[in-house]
C-alpha cells in the first residue's frame, strides 16, 4: 500500500520554489508560492508566484512573455521546499539573463560574473514569446495590440518598416540600418506567427535554395510562377 503524501508546510502562508530547466537540470529563480498560486500553477501548467512586495499573484512571463512551462513539481523530504522543472520561453531574470544567478560569492564578496545567455538563437526565442503572447493577449502589449488588429495591421507596419529600412539604407546611415532590422524583422516575425508559419520552414526553405546556385535558383522560381 503507497504511503499517503504528507501536506505541504508552508510558512506563514509561503513555501520557496526553486526553478530548474528541465532539460539542464540548472537551477533558474527561486521564489515564492501561496496555496492559491501552486493550485493556478497546477491548473494552467505555467508557473505563478506571490510577491512578497506586491502582495499579489502574478504569473511568470506576464508581461515579458518568457513563461514557463511546468513539466514536473517536486517537493523535499520535509515537504518545505518545491523544485519545479520547467520549458523556459525566452529568460528568467528580469536583467535579461538566462539564470538569476550570476554573482559568485568569495572571500572578498559578492562579484557578478558575465550573465548566462538564454539557450535558444535570439531569433527563435523573439519568436516563441511572440508566440506565447498571441496566446496570452495581455492589455499591456504592443504584439497583442497587432495580433487584435488582424493582418491589415500587421501588414501596415511590416510596410512600414521595410520603407524606413530603405530610407535608412539608401542614407548609409549603419546605425539606423540596424535598428530598422531589427524592426523589420519583429513584425515580419509577427505576421509569421499571424499565419502559423514556424521559423524551421523558413529555414528549411533557405536551405533548400543553398544547395543550388542562386541563378539557378532564381530561374527555377521563375518557371513555377509562369505556369498555368
Amino acid at each position: 500500500m503507497k504511503k499517503k503524501a504528507d501536506p505541504l508546510k508552508f510558512s506563514r502562508g509561503l513555501i520557496p520554489a526553486v526553478i530548474v530547466d528541465h532539460r539542464k537540470k540548472d537551477v533558474l529563480m527561486v521564489a515564492y508560492m501561496s496555496p492559491a498560486s501552486l493550485q493556478k500553477t497546477l491548473q494552467t501548467g505555467e508557473t505563478h508566484f506571490w510577491s512578497r512586495s506586491r502582495k499579489k499573484l502574478w504569473r511568470k512571463g506576464e508581461t515579458s512573455g518568457h513563461v514557463q512551462r511546468v513539466k514536473a513539481i517536486y517537493t523535499d523530504c520535509d515537504q518545505d521546499t518545491l523544485l519545479i522543472e520547467v520549458e523556459q520561453v525566452g529568460v528568467a531574470c528580469h536583467t535579461g539573463s538566462r539564470s538569476c544567478f550570476f554573482e559568485k560569492i568569495t572571500p572578498n564578496g559578492a562579484k557578478p560574473t558575465a550573465p548566462s545567455k538564454p539557450d535558444l538563437p535570439v531569433f527563435e526565442a523573439l519568436y516563441q514569446t511572440i508566440s506565447d503572447r498571441k496566446r496570452r493577449p495581455s492589455p499591456k502589449s504592443y504584439t497583442t495590440t497587432l495580433f487584435e488588429g488582424g493582418i491589415d495591421r500587421i501588414l501596415k507596419k511590416v510596410g512600414e518598416e521595410a520603407g524606413e529600412f530603405m530610407i535608412s539604407a539608401k542614407n548609409r546611415d549603419k546605425k539606423a540600418v540596424v535598428h530598422e532590422t531589427a524592426d523589420l524583422l519583429y513584425h515580419l516575425w509577427v505576421a509569421l506567427n499571424h499565419h502559423q508559419i514556424p521559423l524551421k520552414a523558413i529555414e528549411a526553405e533557405l536551405r533548400r535554395r543553398s544547395s543550388q546556385s542562386g541563378l539557378a535558383e532564381k530561374k527555377s522560381r521563375t518557371q513555377v510562377r509562369k505556369k498555368p
